[in-house]
């Protein structure tokens, strides 16, 4: 199974975002299963490090946590492609849609994302971290 981190889940760790750290720290912890790779669009890691060290204050925090992120997840490329399929797209969040058009390009299974309302013209799967949690689980069972 193939899928995309989007930033806020990141965030959440990074930050430690509460009530949502746990399920966003599950989430990214998946990425070091055999059968699941997990992906960060390199498009969020420069909104990541913006919005992390904005809250943090500490340059060298924001390094080691984006360090630790990438030892779960791996980076995925942003084409011209991939903004030119996403202004077609037209979504009111542009973000989303480039979310969006690098998981379709690159047949991932879903996206994990906080943010479902961004994502309602998706043909993409699109997860909470709980929903994906819970659908792992259950392939186990």
């Amino acid at each position: 199974m193939e899928l995309l981190i989007d930033s806020n889940v990141v965030l959440d760790v990074i930050l430690n975002r509460e009530p949502f750290f746990d399920a966003s720290e599950k989430v990214l912890r998946l990425g070091i299963r055999p059968n699941i790779t997990t992906y960060v669009s390199a498009a969020s890691v420069t909104d990541i490090y913006y919005i992390a060290y904005r809250n943090l204050k500490d340059n060298d925090m924001v390094y080691s946590w984006l360090s630790r992120v990438f030892g779960f997840a791996k980076l995925v490329s942003v084409t011209p492609e991939h903004i030119y399929n996403a202004v077609n797209l037209r979504w009111r969040d542009f973000e989303d849609s480039v979310q969006y058009s690098i998981a379709k390009s690159n047949g991932m299974d879903g996206i994990v994302t906080r943010n479902m309302k961004g994502f309602k013209e998706s043909d993409v799967k699109i997860f909470t971290p709980e929903e994906i949690l819970n659908f792992v689980k259950s392939q186990e069972e």
